[in-house]
């Protein structure tokens, strides 16, 4: 009896080699499970931020067509006669309409005295082509996309050099994106980044490290080891 009591102890002092195996495999599989979910996440974000930009490219160009008129490039009067909220619109003194979308690469993502990005979103959003509160003004006039970061409209008209980060027109940006948030998006809108990952400087979507400017961004590979700045993304949308 005491034997057999003994054995019975041994057995249920510790676990068997293949009763460890079991239970490193579940780990493993849980794990696995884990960063594929962060992963899908992390995709999720991206396709979002990607949606809403081209959602907004969408909403300006119905506005072209459905008023003869940039958003933005309109006066406040011309807003409240179509009866529609807020008081946001074009900057004080200018002629109106005029043709032109003023809101500097500088100010994309600021504050700006002299900038029309308020008239911008308070008429695709009134017009109901954007959802949103059209009464916003100022900072938060700016969408928020998936990533935390804001969503804000970039031209450059009237100067030497009209472009942004090297593209002429009007572009929706977005801010505060990761190296690989940044290349996941550039991947989506201009297609397979080439074999040095860089693509940042070239198609409809440019990337930047530095604030937005006129010029063409400095040619970067997307690499995601050791780049720990965060980037900026403007995509052409007329």
């Amino acid at each position: 009896m005491q034997n057999l009591r003994s054995r019975i102890a041994g057995r249920q002092s510790g676990f068997t080699l293949v009763e460890i195996a079991i239970v490193l495999v579940i780990i493993g599989l849980l794990l696995v499970g884990v960063l594929q979910g962060q992963e899908m996440i992390e995709n999720t974000k991206v396709k979002s931020l990607v949606s809403d930009m081209k959602s907004i490219q969408v909403a300006y160009n119905g506005y072209l067509d459905r008023y003869k008129a940039i958003p933005g490039d309109e006066s406040v009067a011309i807003m409240l006669n179509r009866g529609w909220p807020g008081t946001g619109g074009a900057v004080a003194g200018a002629a109106t309409p005029n043709g032109l979308l003023v809101v500097l690469p500088a100010a994309t993502f600021a504050v700006a005295a002299a900038s029309e990005h308020e008239g911008f979103w308070r008429g695709l959003r009134a017009s109901g082509l954007l959802t949103g509160d059209p009464t916003a003004l100022a900072a938060a006039a700016h969408p928020k996309h998936s990533m935390g970061g804001l969503i804000g409209i970039a031209s450059n008209p009237g100067v030497a050099i009209p472009t942004v980060l090297g593209l002429p027109g009007v572009h929706v940006c977005a801010n505060n994106l990761t190296t690989k948030q940044a290349a996941a998006i550039d991947v989506l809108v201009d297609g397979p980044l080439p074999a040095n990952q860089i693509g940042n400087n070239t198609g409809n979507l440019r990337a930047s490290t530095a604030a937005l400017a006129a010029a063409a961004p400095a040619a970067l590979a997307y690499d995601e080891a050791t780049t720990v700045a965060t980037w900026n993304v403007c995509m052409r949308i007329g």
